[in-house]
């Protein structure tokens, strides 16, 4: 009798070697539940759960049903979700869907009676990734990127600092999807609601220009500039988005930031940060 052999799998031309066609572009977003970690065990399986219908309730009532039920390589990643689409619908996801996600969050917790609330940070990104429709497509440098940029150091700065009761949604663009969809003018929203921040990720080597995102702020809002690394350096002034000033003066580590969108940010660093914010509203 002649045994079964396996077939081995197929050998692909080595990166470099030749040119091949690049893989469609997608539209990817990537979601995380606040705080996830930290709730008791029992919790954990029900959030994994709720996520993905957190999504879906959100996005048909954005007027967006076609992106959940065409949804390419979409995967649990235990506090969180990630998914890919139509890079054409990119505009909508921005604007008006992360305004409906934080208005269904907000609906929800409410009635939540007493359980902890689900806050989520939301990572989008464009870029050509491999769709083979089964369980390896989708792998590839955007997405990679995408989960770097939602666990980077602004994004969580900024919804750790502002009110539970209040915003529910940060999300942070890498700078194609805004140059794309943002300040390219397709999206429903005025560059001045980004902020643009510098992603760096603890412990990883990435350092990305990305841009944040809140639909309903609440304060204090730390400026993502002056989290991490950027309090600690020393006399200057650095630019921030739009050309606005980030001065570090030299007696007592005072900051001073000044905003596009006319938000002026004072405060002192000694060690670690703290800081003032005036706000003067505008809106667009």
């Amino acid at each position: 009798m002649h045994e079964q052999q396996t077939a081995l799998p197929t050998a692909t031309a080595a990166p470099y070697s030749r040119s091949r066609p690049l893989p469609p572009c997608r539209g990817i977003i990537a979601v995380d539940a606040k705080d996830f970690t930290g709730l008791p065990a029992i919790e954990h399986e029900a959030v994994s759960r709720a996520v993905p219908d957190l999504l879906r309730a959100s996005l048909e009532r954005a007027g967006l049903a076609e992106l959940w039920t065409e949804r390419r390589f979409p995967a649990s990643t235990g506090d969180g979700y990630v998914l890919g689409f139509d890079p054409s619908l990119m505009p909508f996801v921005i604007h008006p869907w992360l305004l409906t996600l934080q208005e269904v969050l907000t609906e929800i917790n409410i009635h939540a009676l007493g359980a902890l609330p689900i806050r989520l940070r939301v990572s989008l990104h464009i870029g050509p990734l491999p769709d083979t429709g089964d369980e390896f497509g989708g792998n590839g440098t955007v997405r990679n990127d995408t989960h770097r940029l939602l666990d980077s150091r602004p994004v969580k700065a900024v919804l750790a600092s502002s009110r539970e009761n209040v915003t529910q949604v940060a999300a942070i663009l890498s700078d194609r999807c805004y140059q794309d969809a943002v300040a390219s003018g397709y999206t429903g929203r005025h560059p001045d609601h980004f902020i643009e921040v510098p992603a760096t990720v603890e412990g990883k080597r990435f350092a990305q220009r990305a841009w944040i995102h809140v639909p309903t702020p609440s304060g204090p809002l730390h400026d993502p500039h002056t989290s991490g690394d950027a309090a600690d350096k020393g006399p200057g002034v650095a630019r921030g988005p739009e050309g606005g000033e980030r001065g570090h003066g030299s007696e007592g580590g005072r900051v001073t930031n000044r905003a596009p969108n006319g938000n002026i940010n004072t405060g002192t660093v000694h060690g670690s940060q703290r800081v003032t914010v005036t706000r003067h509203r505008r809106d667009t």
